[in-house]
Formats: structure tokens, sequence, C-alpha cells
């Protein structure tokens, strides 16, 4: 029995099992006691996370690859989780308590993966896997590149990123038409921003979706003051701007009163 893979879940099954246990060795396990694996198919990845110092739970939307799962990996029967990552609350399961996330990620909905695992950056100290090679550079990529955007400084701001290595076409089934890429994300010991989170996000989100412009024209919905205005940090276009000349920036707009 094997799972066919289904075009409009973005599903590209790992064939290669060196690659899987490149993955798995990817993070640390430690200061956790429990790890997902989003999306996991067949279990190629699975069968070395199950070697690991956690507990291994994988949550998966297919009911095929359930069915797969529950036969081949009888001891991870109670951890199998079959619903959607992105709607299921987590803590159904880890009830607050720390745990890592990783998953060779179906493309389509990757980037939501990783704006899950900041939403609950509190509990999730580490993260690894395979995305698309451009939005894996992305959201390890710093300032003055054309692909630094909203993915970059979101995620950097709480976690150190880095790209480790990336995978042909050729090692899935289906092979996908492009190079994938995998990275991995450790938390920073201050995870706390010296500013407004929510008003952080939304300046990054604000400046980058109109990234060709100057920040005094961007963000010029937030009407601050003129004195504020004459920053020279206004001057700069998004891209050119670091994690923390964005807290500058937040920070000035919230004490500027708006």
């Amino acid at each position: 029995m094997s799972v066919k893979a289904k075009k409009h879940l973005g599903q590209h099954f790992l064939t290669d099992e060196s690659i899987a246990q490149k993955i798995a060795d990817a993070m640390t396990y430690s200061g956790y006691s429990k790890t997902i694996e989003v999306g996991p198919g067949m279990g190629v990845l699975t069968k070395y996370l199950l070697e690991k110092p956690t507990e291994t739970f994988v949550i998966e939307i297919d009911t095929e690859s359930v069915e797969y799962l529950q036969t081949h990996y009888l001891n991870l029967a109670n951890n199998i989780i079959s619903k959607d990552f992105l709607k299921y609350d987590l803590n159904e399961v880890f009830k607050g308590e720390q745990f890592a996330i990783i998953g060779n990620f179906p493309y389509n909905i990757s980037s939501q993966i990783v704006f899950k695992a900041l939403e609950m950056r509190n509990q999730v100290p580490e993260f690894a896997g395979m995305f698309q090679k451009e939005v894996a550079q992305r959201i390890c990529e710093k300032k003055g590149s054309k692909v630094y955007g909203i993915l970059s400084v979101l995620t950097q701001a709480f976690y150190e990123a880095e790209y480790l290595f990336t995978v042909p076409p050729d090692v899935f089934n289906p092979p996908p038409k492009v190079d994938s890429g995998v990275l991995r994300l450790t938390r920073k010991e201050n995870y706390t921003l010296p500013c407004d989170e929510k008003l952080f996000f939304q300046v990054v989100k604000t400046a980058f979706n109109q990234r060709r412009k100057t920040l005094r024209n961007s963000l010029k919905s937030y009407a601050f003051s003129d004195s504020l205005k004459e920053d020279v940090i206004f001057d700069l276009r998004p891209e050119q701007l670091t994690v923390d000349q964005f807290i500058y920036i937040t920070q000035k707009i919230a004490a500027d009163g708006v």
C-alpha cells in the first residue's frame, strides 16, 4: 500500500532517506519534550523523528495518509492528529507546553505555517523544515536584498534563521518544478520585543506592501508629526532596514501618540 500524492494538498513525497535523516537531525531536541511533524505523508521523516529524545506527534489532513500511518507506525497510533494544521488548536494536545515544529511542508501553505509558529512563539523554541527554496531563502535573508520582506523581518524578530541546504526535485514523488530548501529557526533568548508587538507587525506589513516607496510615503497612514517625519530613517525603503530599525520606528510611532 502506498499513498497517491494529491495535487490540491500540494503533496510531494520525499523519497530520499538520507535527506529525511538530515532534516530530523537539524534540531537539538533540547528544552522541550514534544515535537509535531506537519504533513507526514507516508512517514519518511517520521521514522527518524521517532528515534529522537522527544515524543513525536504528527498532524495530517489527508485521510489516506492517516490510514497508512496507522497501519505502518503502530507506536505512533495515539499521536496521529487527523486535522488541518492551520485551523487546529494545538493546545488541545500541548496544553501550554513547549514543543517543536518540523516537516516537509506543502508549498501552498508553507508561509502560513511559519506565521502560525510565530503566533505560538511563546511555546515554539525550535522549528525546522523544507520549503520551496525561494521561500526558505526569503525567511533567512538579511536586509538589502530584493527577497527580504515581511516574512524575513517578522521571523527574524523572534528567531535566529539559518538556511541549511538545498534539495533537488528528483528526490520527490512527484517531483516539484523547483528546488527545495531546508531551514532551522531557533528562538532568541529574549524574544519579547521592546515595543508594541501588534503595532510592529502592522508597521512591517504596511511598509512592505509598498516596498518601492520610502517609509515616509508607505507609512503616511500613521500621520506622525512633522518632527518625526524629519528623521532620516524615513528616507529609506523597507528592504534597507534591519529588524532593530523596524523596532525603532515602531517605538517612535507609538511615542508620537498615534
